[in-house]
């Protein structure tokens, strides 16, 4: 676990905020060394991953799942952000908020990819932004046509709409997701359970908080 260079790993804040940066491209083992790659990102909190991908549907594209296990990429290293008060729910709050921004048909390599989202998100918990190399090939966009393969084009993340309507059961096992995840992230094999039928058991679209009970 590495901790940015001008950041004082013992910032305010009691929970760590850490950012799990995973290699899109073979091209990385070489392209990582010059300050280039093609990154894929996910924030990491109370021991939830968060991250944003690509669907066809105007509703968020920010998903969840267990820290370093994101499908369909490889885990390159984690990076200390800061730290944070905010508890669970407050921190889900956020990611909340950000959906707002960030649906899934908004996706876009250059100007809105899981980066930008990550950056955006760990300045809102910790006041740090990412580190500029992770996403510094969206910056020099014309580069991108010549380094990405094409079906890196976008990041693709599970929707409800692609699958079976899932039960009510289920859906109301997808809203406590997040909390169990984070009481059991010590133990792998009681995380390595399916959510919903049909879906990778490593991430999942943002479900929307239940209503609070007057």
């Amino acid at each position: 676990m590495w901790c940015r260079k001008n950041l004082s790993c013992t910032d305010t804040g009691s929970v760590p905020v850490y950012l799990n940066v995973y290699d899109l491209t073979p091209i990385n083992g070489y392209a990582y060394w010059l300050g280039l790659g093609v990154y894929h990102s996910g924030v990491q909190v109370h021991g939830v991953e968060y991250a944003f991908g690509a669907h066809e549907f105007p509703t968020t594209g920010i998903f969840e799942g267990e820290p370093k296990q994101c499908d369909g990429f490889t885990y390159r290293k984690t990076i200390l952000i800061g730290k944070t008060d905010l508890g669970p729910e407050e921190v889900r709050g956020v990611m909340e908020e950000l959906a707002e921004v960030y649906r899934g048909n908004a996706y876009n390599l250059i100007t809105k990819n899981c980066n930008h989202f990550c950056n955006d998100a760990c300045v809102r918990l910790t006041g740090n932004p990412i580190p500029s190399w992770v996403n510094r090939l969206a910056r020099i966009g014309f580069l991108c046509i010549c380094v990405l393969p094409a079906n890196l084009n976008s990041t693709r993340v599970l929707h409800h709409k692609t699958e079976d309507k899932a039960s009510e059961g289920e859906k109301q096992k997808l809203k406590s997701e997040s909390n169990r995840f984070a009481s059991s992230n010590s133990s792998s094999s009681s995380s390595a359970s399916p959510v919903v039928r049909g879906r990778s058991r490593s991430r999942r679209a943002l479900q929307p908080s239940p209503p609070f009970k007057n």
